[in-house]
């Protein structure tokens, strides 16, 4: 499990991340910034570490400030 902070661009970041073979899911948001996503990856530092590789390939992920925080 793990969690993304960002107050940008919440919406393509859960539709990118749960279109990627079934590896994310999001399982709820908390308050304004945070979305808590479960992965069927079995290393949870690697699978952050996916997710923001995955963000930033995005033309708009480039421009977007965030946090992921391995849970």
């Amino acid at each position: 499990m793990f969690v993304i902070n960002s107050p940008r661009n919440q919406k393509e970041i859960i539709e990118l991340l749960e279109s990627q073979d079934g590896k994310f899911k999001l399982v709820e948001k908390e308050g304004i910034m945070k979305m808590v996503f479960e992965t069927t990856m079995e290393d949870k530092e690697a699978a952050a570490k996916l997710a923001k590789e995955t963000i930033k390939k995005q033309t708009w992920g480039k421009s977007i400030y965030f946090q992921i925080e391995v849970k």
